[in-house]
């Protein structure tokens, strides 16, 4: 076989390949730092994207002259590998599943991202917070693969105070349960 006969077949071997990781639905798991670990005794249950905003708004500083933007909440929707909307993550924090199931959560470690320019990476314990559902097991929650949400850069003016802006971001949410 001479060296232009063999090229079809290898651009037969690189595009099958292409297609098969194209295919792949799950991505590999990141590397998540030792700070965020869920504990030994839960297993994953889920991953769930995120694909929303943070919220936040323009408020003097505490304590200091200036102002600043705050913090104020999340708003997005939760999908499966599949793409289809599970839920909702608000304010409190909250993950709200379709079925009503929900829980809210309280920050246990944090993490700088390992993309300039994105929100932290989180652990998050949990508390059961409505019904019995698809959420109400969940113990602890990591957040990864943040995208995007941080604070605008800019300095808000006092003529700003009170008014919101949006910073759309994407997560990955690991969700967790006792084993």
């Amino acid at each position: 076989m001479t060296h232009s006969d063999q090229l079809p077949v290898v651009l037969a071997a690189v595009m099958a390949a292409g297609l098969i990781s194209a295919c792949s639905t799950t991505p590999p798991a990141p590397t998540i730092p030792d700070a965020l670990q869920a504990p030994a005794s839960e297993r994953l249950l889920e991953v769930v994207a995120a694909r929303g905003v943070q919220i936040y708004e323009c408020r003097a500083k505490a304590g200091a002259a200036g102002n600043e933007w705050a913090f104020v909440a999340p708003e997005a929707e939760l999908l499966d590998a599949q793409g289809r909307q599970v839920g909702k993550h608000y304010a409190g924090p909250h993950w709200e599943a379709t079925d009503g199931s929900r829980i809210k959560g309280s920050v246990k470690a944090k993490a700088d991202a390992p993309q300039a320019g994105a929100i932290p990476w989180l652990l998050l314990t949990t508390q059961t917070a409505g019904p019995a559902g698809r959420y109400a097991g969940v113990t602890s929650i990591q957040r990864v693969r943040t995208v995007g949400g941080v604070a605008p850069a800019a300095t808000c003016a006092a003529d700003e105070l009170g008014h919101q802006a949006k910073a759309p971001y994407t997560a990955d949410y690991r969700l967790f349960v006792k084993a």
